[in-house]
């Protein structure tokens, strides 16, 4: 058996960072940039208003008060948007919107509630510094300033930079375009009526919505019997829409594990064990014309999460732009005892709980129910809990190195 590091070697082995593409706005949300982003202008990219109120000379309120209030003509309105020019004269004022530009010779503004609102003549009853609710320009970003670098996930807040400084398109990289596959006789669409000897299928509709997550394009075509013939066919159908295949099922040691049957000579795949439970055996390679990455999972549903987040995922990352990151992990301490077979790496399901004030070292617990079968504890779990090949036990108090689940 190989370990778990050489097997995520072997499987970046099989793709690049793909080449850039341009997008408009909308369509790079969730896309990574691959180029950093130069803003052409400031911002703002004028002196302007940042409230309702008077543009000023502060030095006309500086004996102003509640007592005294200065009163000042108002010789101006100016609205958001107003490109006239406008100049206040020392002892004059003009009333002014929240983004509309600063007057020549202004040098502050106070808020309409420090007035009493008048149009033709205002009264202001509280002085005022030089620069008061006045947003300078370039305060926030510098013409030529580097505002997102490359290798940057477009997000919402990031999506309101790009549309700030100007940006209609982007260089990004293309989201990976996954199909996710299922394999066996026994399988049945959820929703349906199950037969004898009959399950529902869940690793496809678990696997692609992972992907999904990842900040992929998926394509779940459901699953295929074991009929090697129809394998193939399906497989070959869905290699024109994928940037990778990911399926379960079909890679152990039985006699109808028909996709290690169907790939063990189609392309470069092969078959291997990795020294780790659950998930053991996995199998990966490219098939296809254009030499298209292919991973296999294990069918066992808990084998099949777990494959997806130590192997699959550092693939997706890569071929999204991203550095092809392991889990975040942490040390916790153990609220249980926990076994693992010797030789073997275990990642249990786990909770892990926040630290607190009385003990900064979190706690996890592993969940009841540990069998590669067992779907219903994966609901709850945010964490796996790693217990390494040199070990047979942990103790309840150990500290321990746990996986933190990404939560979407």
């Amino acid at each position: 058996m190989k370990s778990v590091e050489q097997h995520i070697s072997d499987l970046l082995g099989l793709v690049a960072v793909p080449e850039p593409t341009e997008l408009d706005l909308l369509r790079a949300h969730g896309t990574v940039l691959a180029e950093p982003v130069v803003s052409p202008v400031s911002l703002p990219g004028f002196d302007n208003s940042s409230m309702d109120g008077y543009a000023v000379h502060a030095a006309d309120l500086a004996d102003a008060s509640a007592a005294h209030p200065v009163r000042l003509p108002v010789v101006a309105d100016i609205p958001a948007g107003d490109a006239s020019p406008t100049a206040i004269r020392p002892g004059l004022c003009a009333r002014i919107m929240t983004g509309a530009p600063m007057p020549e010779g202004a040098d502050a503004v106070v808020p309409v509630e420090w007035t009493d609102g008048g149009t033709v003549e205002v009264s202001v009853d509280r002085p005022a510094r030089p620069g008061s609710f006045v947003r300078r320009r370039g305060e926030d970003v510098h013409e030529g300033a580097t505002v997102l670098g490359a290798g940057v996930r477009v997000g919402a807040g990031e999506m309101g930079v790009l549309a700030a400084v100007g940006r209609r398109s982007v260089p990004v990289r293309p989201r990976p375009r996954v199909v996710v596959l299922s394999t066996g006789e026994e399988l049945v669409e959820p929703g349906r009526p199950l037969g004898p000897g009959q399950i529902y299928e869940s690793n496809s509709h678990m696997l692609a919505a992972a992907a999904r997550d990842e900040g992929c394009e998926v394509y779940r075509h459901g699953f295929v019997g074991d009929d090697p013939a129809a394998v193939w066919d399906t497989l070959e159908g869905l290699l024109v829409r994928a940037d990778v295949v990911v399926t379960t099922g079909g890679v152990s040691m039985g006699a109808y594990d028909v996709v290690k049957e169907v790939l063990s000579t189609k392309g470069t795949v092969e078959f291997t064990q990795v020294a780790m439970q659950p998930g053991k055996p996995q199998g990966f390679g490219t098939i296809g014309p254009d030499a298209t990455p292919i991973l296999t999972l294990p069918g066992n549903p808990v084998s099949a999460f777990v494959s997806f987040h130590l192997f699959v995922r550092p693939v997706l990352r890569r071929l999204r732009g991203l550095p092809p990151t392991p889990l975040p992990s942490v040390r916790a301490r153990l609220a249980t005892e926990v076994d693992s077979p010797e030789g073997r790496r275990s990642y249990l399901r786990a909770v892990l709980s926040e630290p607190t004030a009385q003990d900064p070292v979190p706690t996890v617990a592993p969940a009841v129910r540990q069998g590669s079968h067992q779907l219903s504890a994966l609901a709850d779990a945010n964490a796996l809990l790693v217990v390494p090949e040199e070990a047979v036990a942990l103790a309840a108090g150990d500290l321990a190195e746990v996986l933190v689940l990404p939560r979407y």
